[in-house]
């Protein structure tokens, strides 16, 4: 009798822990969202604000900044305080700052609620990595985090042409507003459907390491075992170059190239950046089925995928002026799955590095490095664009062919990276 009310309960465990996921799924929808909307209203943004191009490119890295900040921290509350209380109050204080920003009437003020939304957005990813390995088996994992990233790249395609659209029809102002709303709500849902874990509702989990009596680690002592680990490192510095190239370009300066160098309208430069979101729903699932059925391994899709975007950023710096539009299109759709994507791989590597009481730490740890490298080089690119000058507002051709080489140096490290990349999947 006892055995059926087990199965009963782990039936019930499998079947909620969908909407848990689904929830918190939509949550990375608006984390991507914000993460990436500059790029289609910087032109916008600059005339409103009086901003330059480095002023520019430190409020759309405004985010950045806190939010790699703000891993550690993750971690540590996602592995001590638990993911729903976490992921709860930062969203509120996401939604304080996304209002902040719409009511801006400075540049500073502008940055200033563009710091809140980072901060806020920041708990989302790592909580829910350590709800996934709480709720999903380990053979699941992989392909769990691709769903997600597919939803984060559905949270990238409303920063496109539906951002566009929208900030035409009420302007950018309004449109933050409405989406610092959206996300109170998503704060006010993950409060009342999310569980950290099966046993909070007494129903067994269907993670493999149920009941294993294995105490958590204290965040210096998982600090230490990670930042220790040689295999660590190559992951780090591949994250740092890889996603420095995604979000310099598809967070924020890919829009006024496309319209200030091919004379491109918003919808149709939100077009092909929407390529970007296409690229990542459709890269995460396929790369994480590459990975686990094809390859059977880690690192031979993260070198393929380094050396795709190698090529990509090759393009863009050496031949600024003369991609066609159907080369645009692939630049974008290549970047949202072999430079976004591919992240999926990344992190699926870094749990399986390290045991799953230390997967919030770890995570939040390596987590560091992809928005580190936004937070860097999205203001230095907008001072190499500001140094060439402008041309009747505009900025120039010998601008961002300087400030994609940069992008293209970045391609060459996160490929030599992966090469030092430990195999972490299992043969069995």
């Amino acid at each position: 009798m006892e055995r059926e009310s087990d199965q009963h309960n782990l039936r019930k465990a499998l079947s909620y822990r969908w909407v848990i996921f689904w929830i918190l799924a939509f949550g990375y929808v608006l984390v991507y969202f914000h993460r990436l909307c500059p790029a289609v209203v910087a032109v916008d943004m600059m005339k409103d604000l009086n901003a330059g191009g480095a002023l520019t490119g430190f409020l759309s890295a405004a985010y950045f900044y806190p939010y790699a900040l703000m891993q550690l921290p993750a971690g540590l509350l996602s592995d001590t305080w638990g993911p729903r209380k976490t992921i709860t109050l930062f969203f509120i204080i996401a939604f304080a700052g996304s209002v902040m920003l719409g009511f801006a009437p400075s540049v500073s003020m502008a940055i200033l609620g563009r710091t809140l939304v980072g901060i806020g957005i920041a708990m989302l990813f790592v909580a829910t990595m350590k709800v996934l390995a709480e709720w999903f088996k380990k053979k699941e994992f992989a392909m769990m985090t691709g769903i997600l990233m597919a939803m984060g790249g559905l949270g990238s395609l409303t920063a496109t042409v539906p951002l566009a659209l929208l900030s035409g029809w009420i302007g950018w102002r309004f449109s933050f507003i409405i989406v610092g709303i959206l996300t109170l709500l998503l704060a006010v849902l993950i409060w009342f459907f999310v569980y950290d874990r099966p046993e909070d509702r007494g129903w067994p989990s269907p993670a493999e390491h149920t009941g294993d009596g294995t105490q958590s680690i204290k965040l210096s002592e998982g600090i230490k075992k990670v930042i220790s680990s040689p295999s660590f490192w190559p992951l780090a510095v591949w994250f740092f170059f890889d996603c420095a190239i995604f979000f310099s370009f598809g967070g924020l300066w890919g829009g006024p190239y496309l319209m200030q160098i091919y004379k491109m309208t918003k919808p149709e430069a939100g077009r092909i950046l929407s390529m970007l979101a296409i690229g990542m729903v459709i890269g995460s699932p396929l790369l994480s089925y590459l990975s686990n059925n094809l390859f059977r391994g880690r690192k031979p899709v993260i070198v393929i995928s380094s050396a795709i975007v190698l090529v990509i950023t090759y393009f863009m710096a050496f031949h600024t002026e003369g991609i066609s539009v159907s080369g645009h299109y692939a630049i974008c759709l290549g970047l949202g799955i072999f430079s976004s994507a591919i992240v999926v791989i990344g992190f699926t590597a870094t749990k399986e590095i390290f045991p799953v009481q230390m997967a919030g730490t770890a995570i939040g740890l390596v987590n560091l490095f992809p928005f580190a490298g936004g937070a860097v080089f999205q203001p230095v690119l907008g001072y190499i664009l500001e140094r060439q000058g402008r041309v009747e507002g505009a900025f120039t051709v010998a601008g961002y062919k300087n400030a994609f080489l940069v992008l293209f140096c970045c391609g060459i490290i996160a490929f030599l990276s992966s090469f030092f990349l430990r195999e972490t999947m299992s043969k069995k």
